[in-house]
């Protein structure tokens, strides 16, 4: 995410310099290799520069901000968390203003410096949260950045988000992790290498995101997480009961309904 949107910053003229901090001494070597920031500064570095972009996992940017409580007053911070109201509710009191909790709905299942692209945010929504308790200027900043690198903007409140994001992004991945264990658990790896077909790659594909930072998730967004993981349990239990009873009309009606969100998404 933070790589990608590195490309995308770097195309704007008003962007003088994106430099980049991390943990991980190889993503430092490799976001250099691959021209994603023209330096790596350490993070008490960071704190100098105008606008603040933390797209590292939710628990790190809780603990990050913690640590950003002496920058310039017009100094502009945004998140890139899957997560928003934990978030948004430990941002320090004294940076506040500073802030502005962002969630652009895109990504893939790859992460690490190589794994960015161009483009990735291009025509994608950024949805923006509580905008109304960040500062006017760290929230024309957020705006500007966002509408720059072609996005469109969509704003709620951070409690509304998360329970729309456990429904469409979150509960998949969860899903996504326990198909590829069902299957792995079931299969040998010849016959899953032989017979997985484009379904099951693309049902699974999620499943190769990186657990640390759905771990994190998952527990920042645990009680919509559980009710949108009970709601598809019912679904799925429904159409197994359907299957037991040789209900091949309820099978069919529901396969038409589930065919529906197409017709939205498409």
């Amino acid at each position: 995410m933070g790589g990608s949107l590195a490309l995308s910053l770097k195309k704007l003229d008003f962007i003088e310099e994106i430099v980049g901090t991390d943990h991980n001494i190889s993503h430092q070597q490799e976001a250099l290799l691959l021209g994603l920031v023209d330096k790596i500064v350490d993070f008490e570095a960071i704190k100098s520069y105008d606008v603040i972009i933390l797209a590292i996992p939710v628990n790190g940017i809780i603990s990050a901000l913690k640590n950003l409580t002496n920058v310039s007053k017009s100094t502009t911070i945004i998140d890139l968390g899957s997560t928003k109201e934990i978030i948004v509710n430990s941002v320090p009191k004294e940076i506040r203003k500073n802030f502005v909790a962002a969630h652009p709905m895109t990504g893939t299942e790859n992460f690490g410096p190589s794994a960015a692209f161009e483009g990735l945010y291009e025509d994608k929504v950024v949805v923006l949260c509580d905008l109304e308790e960040s500062g006017d200027l760290q929230s024309s900043v957020a705006k500007n950045i966002f509408k720059s690198i072609g996005m469109k903007k969509y704003f709620m409140k951070s409690h509304e988000h998360d329970r729309h994001a456990a429904f469409i992004s979150h509960m998949p991945h969860a899903i996504s992790y326990s198909l590829a264990n069902t299957v792995m658990k079931q299969e040998n790896k010849r016959n899953i290498l032989l017979l997985a077909a484009g379904g099951f790659r693309s049902m699974s594909r999620l499943a190769k995101s990186s657990p640390t930072m759905w771990e994190d998730i998952f527990k920042q967004n645990k009680k919509n997480l559980l009710e949108a993981i009970e709601v598809f349990e019912g679904e799925l239990s429904s159409l197994k009961k359907s299957i037991e009873n040789d209900d091949w009309e309820n099978v069919n009606a529901t396969l038409q309904q589930g065919g529906e969100l197409h017709n939205v998404l498409d």
